[in-house]
């Protein structure tokens, strides 16, 4: 068997787009994705499904309708599914998203 480590920042340089999830593992049912941020993103739900997001470079924030929480870097937050949230950062963000894979499947629930 090969054993090999997945190299995050090799990963992260590999592309530029912000705002689009590249899937870099998968364990069970679960997606390990590599995303970068900067601005908004439109308000949403994940319909039942938790989502985690680790910060690994920068800083973001994530709204929610009756408060928000700020992550930094080395720092992570888990979404409750049904929560309504807007996900945004003022600079460019890396972070890592886990989620199950039913949810990337279905996508978000927009609001607004």
């Amino acid at each position: 068997m090969d054993y090999q480590a997945i190299n995050l920042s090799e990963k992260l340089s590999q592309f530029n787009e912000l705002w689009s999830p590249k899937v870099v593992g998968e364990i069970h049912n679960f997606q390990f994705k590599l995303v970068k941020i900067e601005g908004e993103f439109m308000w949403h739900e994940h319909q039942g499904a938790d989502k985690v997001f680790m910060v690994l470079e920068g800083e973001m924030f994530i709204a929610f309708r009756d408060g928000q929480v700020k992550i930094s870097k080395g720092e992570m937050f888990i979404v409750p599914g049904e929560a309504d949230h807007k996900p945004f950062a003022e600079k460019e963000c890396h972070i890592m998203l886990v989620e199950p894979k039913s949810a990337a499947a279905n996508g978000g629930t927009a609001s607004e």
